[in-house]
């Protein structure tokens, strides 16, 4: 295993108003809704998510780096586990001309409003239980969507990701290094179930049998 963080300077790109989200209105209130994953967290009010999650090609130089660091080629078979609308899985289409792709999300709407030219390769699912055989992928990635799982289920997922994967693997997730990163992140989230340091998701990755690269985000 090893840390890279493809995807720090990216998130870094958006401002937010942390002292904003837990006063301007009731946080529990806003992470219920959120946690149904529907229109109101893609594409409904900031409060609850996204504020409105539409394609903007961000994350094409992204795939492009990952699939240059991997050696991804024509004809390889990609997996996102936590797919959203399929926005990155639909930039390696573009990075790497012929690779097969395919995602799973636990969100309907996310699926049924995904990017067209992916949707076809797209099904709504659990990452607890991925609906494919041993070794069906040369590239299984999740990109901030396993904190939102608690520890029993991350157990699960993350072996799923190991057994679905051939050999490379990548895990991204939100976390912390010091007590204002910390802060932040629990002002800013509504979905996440697990707050762990870099060094405990690293732990756990050994615990299950992860041999993956692994990385993270946060919010400083």
């Amino acid at each position: 295993m090893e840390q890279i963080d493809f995807i720090q300077a990216l998130n870094k790109s958006t401002k937010r108003d942390y002292v904003g989200r837990v006063t301007e209105f009731p946080k529990p209130e806003a992470a219920k809704i959120a946690k149904q994953y529907g229109k109101d967290y893609w594409d409904g009010d900031r409060k609850f998510g996204y504020g409105g999650y539409k394609y903007d090609g961000r994350w094409l130089p992204l795939a492009q780096t990952i699939a240059k660091h991997y050696g991804i080629k024509a004809g390889d078979k990609i997996l996102d586990v936590g797919c959203g609308k399929g926005f990155l899985l639909y930039e390696f289409t573009r990075a790497v001309p012929g690779v097969q792709v395919a995602g799973i999300d636990i969100s309907t709407y996310a699926i049924e409003n995904a990017k067209e030219e992916v949707k076809p390769f797209l099904k709504v699912g659990n990452a607890v239980k991925l609906p494919f055989a041993d070794k069906t992928f040369d590239f299984v990635y999740s990109n901030t969507t396993f904190h939102n799982l608690h520890n029993y289920e991350l157990f699960d997922a993350v072996k799923e990701v190991e057994r679905v994967g051939k050999k490379n693997k990548y895990l991204c997730v939100e976390s912390y290094r010091n007590d204002e990163e910390k802060a932040n992140l629990l002002y800013w989230q509504l979905t996440c179930a697990s707050f762990y340091t870099p060094h405990e998701w690293a732990w756990f990755y050994k615990l299950c049998g992860y041999t993956g690269d692994y990385g993270f985000i946060y919010f400083e």
